[in-house]
């Protein structure tokens, strides 16, 4: 097998793809071979050793893929050789094969393709989690959409907007903007040629948003959550312009609002049953037509270079896959 080693986290530069021994599964583990892998913002962060898990060295990033299912270890009873699926393990997916915990494996059902089943759980996953369960979003509500036109703001129009919602997307250029219309967007917010909050005002008569769904975090943090609805609720989903904003706590206080925190992956942990009927409702909207992957673009697993320099330009629309 081959695989992209980590070594020394210092950054992308850093990768090197090698050559290494297939593994054997151990109890509770499959052995995958990988057909598709997503990039997602924290890849990137997990080889600069700037995300909040550190993985013991060396380690083969990508934490998302699909594939089929070759070798099973003792004690796995809910997959078999040959089965078709999608893995979110944290690490592994950038190579040709890897291990992964059974338990952290969506059985595909027929018809899934591999390019979409990669690029499926972690966006969705996070979006449902936020808006429903997180931010309580119900039909007929304003949702705004910050950084709309990457993975987890095209799932969250499309989630949005199957929940009933109202969606105002927000993205840093008319071509992205114009994608998030495609989606069923509502209304759209250039942000790097309109006042957010003046245009966010005259969308919503003056009322604002009553929930705003932030993966961006930076300079718009603050505009966007002073433009809140009255019991609003805003969504700390992430933070991929790079630094942490820092907001004044009146601003909650003056609006009745609330600053709620979302974190998918400690919620599939702690909440495993709750995670499964969520993953069984998004797995049905997919075959039902109501969600689907934006696929910005496919490359070769060996290109991984070359697709994290396309994220750090953010220049992805949707989601970025390597194949095999």
């Amino acid at each position: 097998m081959h695989a992209w080693l980590c070594s020394n986290p210092t950054g992308v530069d850093a990768l090197e793809w090698k050559e290494l021994p297939t593994p054997q599964p151990g109890p509770g583990q499959v052995r995958v071979a990988i057909k598709a892998a997503s990039l997602n913002f924290p890849d990137l962060l997990i080889v600069q050793n700037k995300y909040q898990i550190k993985p013991p060295l060396p380690f083969v990033p990508g934490s998302e893929y699909a594939g089929v299912v070759e070798a099973v270890g003792e004690g796995v009873t809910n997959l078999q050789v040959g089965q078709h699926v999608a893995c979110l393990s944290g690490t592994g997916g950038f190579g040709t094969h890897t291990l992964a915990p059974a338990a952290l494996c969506l059985p595909l059902p027929a018809g899934f393709p591999f390019v979409d089943a990669a690029a499926f759980i972690m966006t969705y996953a996070t979006s449902h989690h936020a808006l429903l369960d997180r931010g309580q979003l119900k039909a007929g509500e304003t949702v705004l959409v910050l950084g709309a036109a990457g993975g987890v703001g095209t799932a969250a129009i499309q989630i949005a907007k199957a929940a009933g919602a109202r969606v105002i997307a927000a993205a840093s250029s008319d071509e992205k903007c114009a994608l998030c219309q495609t989606l069923g967007a509502d209304a759209t917010i250039n942000y790097s040629r309109e006042n957010l909050r003046e245009t966010l005002k005259a969308l919503t008569e003056g009322k604002g948003p009553d929930v705003i769904y932030d993966p961006v975090g930076g300079e718009l943090a603050e505009p966007a959550f002073r433009s809140i609805a009255w019991r609003g609720r805003y969504l700390v989903v992430g933070f991929a312009a790079g630094p942490i904003p820092a907001l004044p706590l009146n601003l909650p206080l003056l609006k009745g609002a609330a600053l709620v925190g979302v974190f998918w992956g400690d919620f599939a942990k702690r909440e495993p049953k709750a995670n499964a009927a969520m993953m069984m409702e998004l797995a049905q909207w997919y075959g039902q037509g109501r969600i689907k992957p934006v696929i910005d673009s496919t490359l070769p697993m060996a290109d991984l270079r070359a697709a994290y320099a396309r994220m750090g330009a953010r220049n992805v629309k949707g989601k970025l896959v390597l194949v095999n």
